[in-house]
């Protein structure tokens, strides 16, 4: 997995590329992140990436040029049938569905916006794909690019201990249901314990309880789903 980010602030990933699965699998060669530094293009002297909006309001908007810039040397990192993503809460909403497409994709381009947005010429000169993780308003796109990333990267071969992990998690590969609950020791804690069919060793009996959990738990939590 290769992906490269355009961003004002790089060094607001390092806690991601440096810890837990996603640092393992850095140092292990699987995983692969760059970036590109939008303020690179800046313009004059000081290297400026933004300007107040045409028909006045607030904040500032990401002029084009710096960020068709930025994008074009991000994409000339990675092959043909890269895809090239811009986080914004107007875009494709982010599920598990979309990430075992990009999860199978040759490259990502990632574009982090900030303040009021981008020049909408980069969006249709570029055509970049809009995606959202969710029906809020963040500071900037660094944040919902690391949610990415992070989804990404886990379903990639050899990044996570068990390769049967990503199919049993919530909205994993079959039915799409949320997770069944889990256990571990000690048998009790503070009065409650642990459902008998799981200490029993019958593997086709836990099997059943777990699926019928995780229709349960759907059914309530998320009947969406289920539809």
């Amino acid at each position: 997995m290769h992906a490269t980010v355009v961003t004002l602030f790089p060094a607001l990933f390092a806690p991601l590329l440096e810890q837990s699965v996603f640092g393992r699998a850095i140092r292990r060669g699987l995983v692969r992140v760059d970036f590109v530094d939008l303020r690179t293009f800046g313009e004059g002297r000081h290297r400026v990436v933004d300007d107040r909006p045409f028909g006045g309001g607030p904040g500032m908007v990401l002029m084009a040029e710096p960020v068709l810039n930025a994008l074009d040397a991000a994409r000339a990192r990675h092959p043909r049938g890269a895809r090239t993503l811009y986080l914004t809460p107007q875009g494709r909403r982010l599920d598990q569905a979309l990430v075992r497409e990009l999860a199978e994709a040759p490259g990502l381009v990632l574009l982090s916006g900030r303040y009021e947005g981008v020049d909408e010429r980069v969006l249709e000169l570029a055509k970049p794909e809009e995606v959202s993780i969710g029906d809020y308003v963040l500071s900037g796109g660094e944040l919902a690019a690391m949610v990415l990333l992070d989804a990404v990267a886990r379903l990639r071969p050899g990044v996570l201990g068990d390769e049967q992990s990503p199919a049993q998690d919530s909205f994993g590969a079959g039915e799409g249901l949320l997770d069944h609950p889990h256990y571990t020791r000690p048998l009790e804690v503070r009065g409650l314990g642990v459902p008998e069919v799981l200490r029993g060793g019958n593997h086709a009996a836990i099997a059943a309880w777990r699926h019928e959990q995780a229709l349960r738990r759907t059914r309530e939590r998320r009947p969406d789903l289920l539809r």
